[in-house]
């Protein structure tokens, strides 16, 4: 399982998900371009001292993120306030990449349409979107929950 994020703008939100992601054991993939330097002190700050403990891929577009993907044959699978399917009621596999957009304004058409499913978290009515972090948690938690179960 691995988490991508595709054109962050915010250091802060994308520390705490590499954060997240040594603590949980997930490769981490950037897809530039960021919003922000990599050796932004804010990003350094939200990773604190897990920045070393994380496997960080960094793909110089989203073209050449899709052609190593497609080298590998993940499935990719968006997270979007616009999905379709709840999140809860998705079936995960180990070799999936969980997506998680910009936080300004999301993802573009082409990778809606590359995604081999588009989820998403139901919220509130009336609310517009959670914190991505947040958001990356509860789908990483999710996909590790139903994967471990299929394990024992």
């Amino acid at each position: 399982m691995q988490i991508a994020l595709f054109q962050p703008d915010i250091p802060q939100n994308t520390g705490t998900i590499l954060r997240l992601c040594a603590c949980l054991g997930l490769a981490a993939h950037i897809i530039e371009p960021a919003g922000f330097p990599v050796s932004d002190r804010a990003f350094r700050r939200a990773g604190m001292d897990y920045l070393g403990h994380v496997s960080i891929v960094r793909h110089d577009s989203w073209q050449k993120f899709e052609d190593w993907r497609a080298l590998h044959g993940y499935r990719l699978l968006l997270f979007t306030t616009k999905g379709a399917t709840d999140y809860r009621d998705f079936r995960y596999q180990t070799s999936d990449i969980l997506l998680f957009g910009r936080e300004s304004a999301g993802v573009t058409d082409a990778v809606v349409e590359a995604a081999d499913a588009r989820l998403v978290i139901p919220i509130k009515a009336g609310l517009r979107s959670l914190n991505v972090a947040m958001t990356a948690a509860m789908a990483a938690g999710e996909a590790l929950r139903q994967i471990r179960a299929l394990q024992v």
